[in-house]
């Protein structure tokens, strides 16, 4: 129960501090949006698995700008604070909680942008729509808890990058390679996905429990 109400308390710092540096939102999403019209402009016509992959590289690139301030914002001395008054799990599960939502709207509004400029090539709404919230979570768990080791060295960006590729590439492909059955197929009782949403939500789930179990060494260094 006290975990329950610290991540309440920092997810609500986190918000709290989102909005009073609105920059950094309207940042990502201006590149969002750009994005989407120079993808626009690059081609004639989008075939719908085409129109898949681009998506999912716009969030994936949104993702790492929205998820890379995570640690990188806080200064040592308001770390310290943290530590002396909160769990470390309730400090790591409110960011991936706030990150997750932040992701999954911008996943919305990408979606959202990309069908009004290319047209909604989506046709099979649920398994896409799973597939968004499991994506928005499977990013925001990885690049957190990586946005957090980052923080610890100098080059942090840098490192980010390096140690993110080989973690978010299983849940990318797995992404794709779900949702191009629901943009691509139009009887819904031909889309079988349990062997895909299964492996999504193991990943997910393994990349959870394995950041739960670290984070708190990573804490106290």
């Amino acid at each position: 129960m006290q975990l329950i109400r610290e991540i309440g308390f920092l997810l609500q710092k986190e918000f709290t501090l989102e909005w009073r540096q609105k920059y950094a939102i309207s940042g990502i999403l201006l590149y969002v949006l750009s994005t989407v019209y120079i993808v626009y402009s690059s081609f004639t016509k989008l075939e719908p698995a085409i129109w898949n992959i681009q998506f999912w590289v716009i969030i994936l690139f949104a993702s790492v700008s929205a998820v890379v301030k995570s640690f990188q914002q806080e200064s040592g001395q308001r770390q310290l604070y943290y530590y002396s008054l909160a769990n470390p799990l309730a400090v790591l599960l409110s960011k991936m909680l706030y990150n997750t939502l932040l992701l999954l709207f911008l996943s919305i509004l990408a979606y959202l942008a990309l069908s009004l400029v290319a047209g909604n090539q989506v046709q099979q709404a649920r398994p896409f729509a799973l597939a968004l919230l499991l994506g928005s979570l499977g990013f925001s768990i990885t690049f957190t808890f990586v946005s957090a080791i980052a923080s610890k060295a100098s080059n942090s960006a840098t490192l980010m990058a390096i140690l993110s590729f080989p973690l978010i590439i299983p849940v990318l492909m797995t992404l794709i390679k779900m949702t191009a059955a629901a943009v691509t197929t139009a009887n819904p009782a031909a889309i079988d996905l349990r062997e895909d949403l299964l492996t999504l939500v193991a990943i997910d789930l393994l990349l959870l429990g394995a950041a739960l179990a670290l984070f708190p060494f990573l804490w106290r260094d």
